[in-house]
């Protein structure tokens, strides 16, 4: 088995390890992303690291689930989510791919505290932005604040089969959101699904609601049942079991900084539940139902640029040029990853070559550019 890590991503490894031990409907008018419509930043070529280790536990073993066995149960079905048990009514419906703000003057973000999935990506400079994957989200009725949306997001919106929402487009990313059902607050129908509050000023006040989002799922014509042909995202332990990252190359990873330079984030790990809270700004992040806490972290690296003179980043979501980590139970390991498809989901992998499984619960991904993976560190 074969994984790929740069020369200085080999080197940052190295040290890390020592100070350890010390859309439906528009597949017909899709936009196919070309190599000639991104820049990115010159990458050298990878080193090649052969691993023949075999994994010590099977799939049967640690009681996996597949992503596309829904197990149904007494009125509750799987998530494809979190993978944990929920109402079928909300298991069965396509959830809500939505837009947050990370600027100070917006927060807190509501709504985030029920989010299952959260990719963060950096938008302009330096600056960060969320992309909130909800599932429950029926009694809420302020979501965001809600911002534009950015090329990248769209390709994460469709790899679950979710109804994208977003307060307009960069210029760029106007193109790709014929690839997704999404909803649109500065233009047509999708405009009736937002409002603006009057304790922030724009453009920090736009946000969405349950009714607001549902009625315009309707009028657009949208289903809320997920394709015939979805199978799924990922691959979760089951029942009481629990996965823990063991054997050469693991980290301890009770406090996780993903090097963001803006808002500074860093997650620490508590024992007590198994959880990683978050913290951002100097404090601990909170949404508007309290601190933001997830099982389960994805750093996912990638070769990123601006278009053209611009601040707005172009960040190439399609090809595996670094790899990443994955973080559980306050371990973690170097991973891989490779996209099915130009629409198909991501799949991370282990240095063994298994798809990995994660614990059920929540996951933040972090979308870091290669040029900042050297900021990554664990404690």
């Amino acid at each position: 088995m074969r994984r790929f890590l740069r020369a200085e991503w080999l080197v940052f490894l190295m040290v890390v390890l020592f100070t350890a031990g010390c859309s439906k409907k528009a597949d017909s008018d899709k936009v196919i992303l070309t190599e000639t419509e991104i820049y990115i930043e010159p990458e050298t070529e990878p080193i090649i690291i052969e691993d023949e280790t075999e994994p010590e536990e099977t799939r049967e073993e640690m009681l996996v689930l597949d992503p596309w066995d829904r197990r149904e149960e007494g009125g509750m079905v799987r998530s494809y989510l979190t993978g944990e048990m929920v109402p079928g009514a909300k298991g069965n419906r396509r959830p809500l791919a939505i837009m947050m703000s990370n600027d100070k003057a917006s927060l807190p973000q509501y709504g985030i505290n029920r989010a299952s999935i959260v990719y963060e990506a950096p938008v302009e400079g330096d600056m960060n932005r969320y992309m909130a994957i909800i599932e429950d989200y029926d009694d809420l009725e302020r979501i965001g604040s809600v911002r534009s949306c950015r090329t990248y997001y769209t390709y994460f919106a469709r790899e679950f089969d979710a109804i994208y929402a977003h307060f307009g487009q960069s210029t760029f990313a106007k193109p790709y959101l014929k690839n997704v059902d999404n909803i649109n607050g500065i233009e047509g129908v999708g405009s009736g699904a937002y409002f603006r509050s009057k304790d922030k000023k724009s453009p920090h006040n736009a946000y969405a609601s349950y009714k607001g989002i549902q009625s315009a799922i309707e009028k657009l014509g949208y289903s809320l049942e997920y394709d015939s042909d979805y199978r799924g995202h990922y691959y979760f332990s089951w029942g009481d079991k629990q996965l823990n990252l063991e054997g050469d190359g693991i980290l301890n990873a009770i406090k996780v900084t993903p090097g963001y330079p803006m808002n500074r984030p860093w997650f620490e790990y508590r024992e007590e539940d198994g959880l990683y809270y978050r913290y951002q700004y100097g404090a601990a992040h909170e949404g508007d139902e309290g601190p933001i806490s997830v099982k389960n972290i994805l750093i996912q690296c990638c070769s990123a640029g601006y278009y053209a003179t611009t601040d707005y980043r172009n960040i190439n979501v399609h090809e595996d040029q670094w790899g990443g980590y994955y973080i559980t139970n306050g371990k973690a390991t170097g991973i891989s990853w490779k996209k099915d498809g130009e629409f198909g989901v991501t799949h991370y992998y282990m240095p063994d070559g298994q798809e990995i499984v994660l614990n059920p619960g929540k996951t933040w991904i972090c979308i870091v550019p290669t040029s900042d993976a050297d900021k990554i560190t664990f404690e």
